[in-house]
This record gives structure tokens, C-alpha cells and sequence, in this order.
């Protein structure tokens, strides 16, 4: 489990290369191309990469972005712009530790070096980041914002790795001191965000669902998804609660047949 590092379309082996180093200086292992443009075993890449060989030969390629998050709950996506609905963009350091801690599979994912990520790309995205940089030459190179990405995931790892290991020193004694039988039972299951292709899933239905019942027009219906999309990443639904979901537009369509 960790932060995979996802790459839509890399263009540049030398970036890729270059991405595989830095994320092994950060201490991220997961690296995926979807649909690389470029030879990620090529010289020019491992000439790169240095010591990073190993995150380049154990890297996936897959054909689609979906396929790249598949077992992900929890996505950022990466962008220097806004799109077509009211966006926040974040900066790393405010958004990334969002991507950490335990039983968690998230992905950071970049755009290619050329176009960025599409509209549509960024639909996979939980929340967004871009890079505050200076406005006379604000352009990043992809090598450049993985580093600067991965920077921060580290320092927030690090942090967190700190707080955890000081926090309630008294507890901590007690436990030392007294019988660990006698102490209270206190148990608490960790909240697990519904994995992102189970989200597709229902994103799919309901918009079939709101065509049938007319809600939505078929040359409208892709502006007004992103929209519903935004609303239910904010609620970091499980996926008991997607089920719950897919389970309630299971009984419209059911309605709808009833009456027609």
C-alpha cells in the first residue's frame, strides 16, 4: 500500500527516467505509464533513473487511465489550470498528505508533457494540485513536478511518522505500567473510501438512470456528471454507502418498468 505515481501518456524517456529516481530519493515504489509514448527501459531512461533501475523494470504500463487507479481509493490529479466548473486547486503540501495512511491505495497522477491532463482525465481526480511557481516562466518541466510532489509526500510521511510516535506519552506509560488487561477496550475501524473503479460503476449507472427519467440531455449530460462527481468526492463515500447507492437506482429502474 502507498502513493502510486501515475503518468498519463509520458512523452519523454528521459523524464521517465528522471521520475523513477526521484521517487526512489522520496521512497515511493509504484510507478504506472498509461499509454507511454516512450521506451521506459530504454538507455536513455536508465541512464536517468541511476539507481533507480528496479522502480522502472517493476513499473506497470496499462492502456487506460482507469486501469492505472484500479484498487485506489482515494485520487489527486495534477494541473496548472482550471476547467470549465469552479475548481480548487490546492497547493502540494495542503492536498498530498490527504493521500497518506494506513489500508490506503491513492495515486497522484500527472498529465503528459505536452497537453496535461484532459477534462476527462481530470474527472478521476478527488481533488487538484498545482504548483505555485513564479508567474514570469510558471511552467514546470513532468520531471520537475514529480520531484516537487514527492518532496512533499515525503515530509508529510515524515511528519506523520513524528506525531505518531510522540503522541500521548501518557497513555504510552500506562500501558508500560499497568496490566494491559485492565486497561479499557477502546476499538475503532478506519474509515475505507469506496476504490475508485467502484465509483465509475455507479457514476455510470446513475447518469443512465438520470437520461431515462429525462433529468439529464444527452448534449449536456457530460458537464452536468463532472458536476455530480465534485458533489459525492466531497463526501468520500465507502463503499457500503456506493452500494447503498447503486442499490437505490436499482429500484427506479425497477419503478420505471413498473409504470411504463
Amino acid at each position: 500500500m502507498g502513493v502510486r505515481i501515475v503518468l498519463v501518456e509520458p512523452a519523454g524517456a528521459l523524464n521517465v527516467g528522471s521520475i523513477a529516481r526521484v521517487m526512489k530519493n522520496m521512497g515511493l515504489t509504484e510507478l504506472v505509464l498509461v499509454n507511454p509514448k516512450c521506451d521506459r527501459m530504454s538507455e536513455e531512461a536508465l541512464r536517468m533513473a541511476v539507481h533507480a533501475k528496479d522502480v522502472l523494470e517493476e513499473s506497470l504500463v496499462v492502456e487506460s487511465l482507469p486501469a492505472a487507479l484500479e484498487g485506489c481509493t482515494r485520487a489527486i490529479a495534477t494541473t496548472a489550470r482550471t476547467r470549465g466548473i469552479p475548481t480548487k486547486l490546492e497547493s502540494p503540501r495542503t492536498a498530498l498528505p490527504w493521500l497518506l495512511g494506513q489500508n490506503l491505495n491513492s495515486a497522484l497522477i500527472f498529465g503528459s508533457e505536452e497537453r496535461g491532463l484532459s477534462n476527462e482525465e481530470l474527472n478521476y481526480g478527488q481533488r487538484f494540485v498545482t504548483i505555485p511557481s513564479s508567474p514570469i516562466y510558471p511552467s514546470l518541466n513532468l520531471a520537475q513536478a514529480v520531484a516537487v510532489c514527492a518532496y512533499e509526500i515525503y515530509q508529510a510521511e515524515l511528519s506523520q511518522e513524528a506525531e505518531e510516535s510522540t503522541a500521548n506519552p501518557d497513555l504510552k506509560q500506562l500501558i508500560v505500567s499497568e496490566d494491559i488487561d485492565s486497561l479499557p477496550e477502546h476499538k475503532s475501524e478506519p474509515i475505507i473510501n469506496a476504490p475508485i473503479e467502484v465509483l465509475e460503476g455507479y457514476y455510470q449507472d446513475l447518469r443512465t438512470v438520470l437520461l431515462d427519467i429525462g433529468y439529464l440531455y444527452p448534449h449536456t449530460a457530460k458537464a452536468r456528471m463532472e458536476k455530480f462527481r465534485r458533489l459525492y468526492n466531497k463526501a468520500n463515500l465507502t463503499q457500503e454507502e456506493v452500494f447503498m447507492l447503486r442499490g437505490i437506482l436499482r429500484q427506479i429502474r425497477w419503478a420505471i418498468k413498473k409504470v411504463q
